[in-house]
């Protein structure tokens, strides 16, 4: 097993760690089946793609490890990431506290909804990585870096961000929290500033993104914006 691979093994470890951490000392209990079929949707569909890029793609695959506040260049980009991050932290606690306390229980075909929406986020988050092999998960220009407008590029200029809707509309129902859906409302402002802000850097610094923006001509959803 190569250096890569073993951090990416780890890193899906911790993961798990945390994501259980976040969902469980919150909820006061374990006695949570919607927060173990979350865990096990949500590592179980993160753990598939790194396998399939970790043997397909594995400079994809640093390019996506190399995430997180530090490792981007902007440093507009590093306060969204934080707050991107903050973010996602509340969006697994305040369910668990919801599910704790009984503030706002859905019913169980809700709950399995909710995983069915991140189930369709990661197919969506696949899709794209095939597309582009330089879907980094900061905002950067790899070497001989092109523009990709095939496939969801050739309907949105972002089809990672649009395929975050699902997911972040599902965690809180997945969890069993109806008031969990009010946690939308400061993450969406976050993921559109860093859009805006990832599609001028890409005008300024890629060759031949600003024709294709003249081209496709929505950045999340085709008709609308």
């Amino acid at each position: 097993m190569n250096s890569l691979n073993i951090r990416a093994l780890r890193s899906s470890l911790l993961g798990t760690v945390a994501l259980a951490a976040l969902l469980f000392i919150p909820a006061g209990t374990v006695d949570y089946w919607q927060g173990w079929l979350f865990t096990l949707v949500f590592i179980g569909s993160s753990a598939s793609i790194t396998a399939y890029l970790a043997i397909k793609d594995p400079k994809l695959l640093e390019r996506r490890m190399n995430a997180g506040p530090r490792a981007e260049k902007e440093p507009t980009q590093k306060v969204v990431i934080f707050i991107a991050i903050a973010g996602f932290i509340a969006m697994l606690v305040f369910p668990a506290l919801d599910h704790r306390f009984g503030w706002s229980p859905v019913p169980t075909y809700i709950s399995l909804a909710g995983d069915a929406l991140i189930i369709v986020s990661f197919l969506a988050f696949f899709v794209v990585l095939k597309t582009n092999t330089y879907a980094a998960s900061t905002i950067q220009i790899a070497e001989d870096q092109q523009v990709i407008s095939t496939g969801p590029y050739a309907l949105v200029r972002h089809p990672m961000y649009a395929g975050a809707f699902p997911l972040l509309a599902g965690i809180p129902l997945a969890l069993g929290a109806w008031w969990g859906l009010f946690m939308l409302v400061p993450v969406m402002p976050v993921l559109v500033w860093r859009l805006v802000d990832e599609e001028r850097f890409l005008r300024k610094n890629l060759p031949g993104y600003a024709e294709y923006c003249q081209k496709v001509h929505y950045r999340l959803l085709p008709f609308i914006w």
